[in-house]
């Protein structure tokens, strides 16, 4: 985003139109902060109200929640209300608001009554098969995709690493939930937004040397986490062959049919369920998992589509036994890879659901 760099350096690259909105919007952000610094609400809402669904993705990016995160933005916000006195304006109001929202996320962080020591604990009315392997509980949500429709249309910075789509990747923010959390924040900061290093070190007030440092091994733990599926050979997100793939996948779901719904799945698939500490891995081992379910072979399965992290998701209902409808049971996204199904990632906190605006019941 050019906002976050000199003027002087954009409006070389830029025509002499844009050179006159670059100065057009210089002075309604100054006259706005002026405004705003006396007290007036409209104008610190016309000073932030541009940054308010990036600042909201970069803070689910380093929280993995997007109910955090929405409780952090409004962090945030408050807290440069109460603080224009103290903006210097030697960074722009987007670096300034990105310094603050940074440390609401690290301060979050620290607070560990926001976060599950151990797993939800999920109650299984039968006990799973057991999986591949046991990890850490990993505190991850989906972010739904109607947060992004309103993201301004803007490249990160010039030393960024990450195309948005793939900051965007739930494997990819399941792997930041793993990082420490000032790696997790530094990495975010240069690799993804495209900060310098020294401003990445003002940002979080630490050293140059602490930043490349942290920076050299966060990259190094999500390189070793970031599960071998090419996503450059998935189907565009909304594309024909993206529906079409997804739909085969919730029929043969929704038939509890397993020999086409293994067929879909790549060999190394995927299956894992946040917070629970399972990852069931290859198509003969989530096939023993399904068939251990006593619910699979009774067709009470309803999938609706939605989306999350720019990828196919599903509103998984459930139909109970001699009752009318069918009623939330967990949220569903899949990771895609050329014309399979990478990835399947279950989430079971249904309220999550008006997150996606879907309802709690279906009818009958």
């Amino acid at each position: 985003m050019t906002g976050d760099f000199p003027a002087r350096l954009v409006s070389v690259r830029q025509g002499p139109g844009e050179r006159v909105r670059r100065c057009e919007d210089v002075i309604v952000t100054t006259t706005a902060l002026a405004r705003a610094r006396a007290g007036d609400g409209e104008a610190f809402r016309e000073l932030t109200d541009p940054y308010r669904r990036e600042l909201q993705l970069h803070c689910y990016r380093i929280l993995g929640s997007v109910q955090d995160a929405e409780d952090t933005l409004q962090e945030t916000l408050l807290a440069a209300w109460r603080g224009l006195g103290r903006f210097e304006e030697r960074a722009s109001v987007r670096t300034w608001l990105y310094k603050i929202a940074t440390n609401r996320c690290l301060n979050a962080l620290r607070d560990t009554g926001r976060r599950p020591a151990t797993a939800a604990g999920y109650q299984w009315s039968v006990p799973p098969t057991e999986p591949t392997r046991r990890t850490e509980p990993l505190w991850l949500q989906p972010y739904p995709d109607a947060l992004l429709d309103d993201l301004p249309d803007a490249a990160p910075g010039p030393e960024a690493r990450y195309e948005t789509r793939e900051s965007l990747a739930l494997a990819f923010v399941a792997g930041l939930q793993r990082l420490p959390p000032r790696q997790r924040a530094v990495l975010v900061l240069r690799d993804v937004l495209g900060y310098p290093a020294a401003q990445a070190a003002d940002m979080l007030a630490v050293s140059e040397v602490s930043v490349n440092s942290a920076l050299q091994r966060a990259r190094a733990m999500l390189a070793a986490q970031r599960p071998a599926a090419d996503r450059d050979t998935a189907p565009a997100p909304r594309s024909a062959r993206e529906r079409e793939l997804t739909s085969r996948f919730a029929d043969a779901f929704e038939a509890a049919d397993t020999d086409r719904l293994m067929a879909l799945l790549t060999e190394d698939a995927l299956l894992t369920m946040p917070p629970e500490p399972l990852e069931y891995q290859g198509r003969a081992t989530i096939a023993e998992f399904f068939h251990s379910r006593p619910w699979w072979g009774a067709r009470v399965a309803r999938l609706v589509p939605t989306r999350a992290n720019n990828q196919p998701a599903f509103g998984y209902y459930r139909a109970a036994p001699r009752a009318p409808g069918a009623h939330a049971h967990s949220l569903v996204v899949l990771t895609l890879a050329a014309d399979k199904v990478c990835a399947i990632t279950r989430f079971g906190d249904i309220n999550l659901f008006p997150h996606f605006g879907l309802p709690r019941a279906l009818p009958h």
